[in-house]
């Protein structure tokens, strides 16, 4: 079975300081040790000189061993606990999941 990459980009409110970023950040990575089935997470403000993210801040990526597990995820009370936390920062959001595959 594929492990899946969850993918979010996120718009913080232009009042949002670093330090409640980086509070939210932490509330993310400790989903690895409360919710069964994440192989790792990673994340971080925008870094490139490209331009292209549009009007989002930051992002995150979470890995899964499965899609059953991201399954499990989604409507786990502490991935819910921490997406309340998250929502009322937030100007925007997109979610985006996929399949890892060998595509060579």
């Amino acid at each position: 079975m594929a492990a899946v990459q969850h993918m979010v980009l996120v718009q913080f409110k232009p009042d949002v300081t670093d330090e409640l970023i980086s509070g939210i950040y932490r509330q993310l990575a400790e989903l690895q040790t409360l919710i069964p089935g994440i192989t790792g997470f990673s994340g971080g403000p925008y870094a490139s000189p490209e331009g292209l993210n549009g009007d989002y801040t930051h992002g995150f990526l979470v890995t899964f061993e499965s899609p059953a597990a991201r399954d499990v995820y989604l409507p786990h009370p502490e991935h819910e606990r921490v997406k309340a936390a998250i929502l009322p920062h937030v100007v925007g959001v997109v979610a985006f999941d996929f399949e890892v595959r060998d595509w060579s």
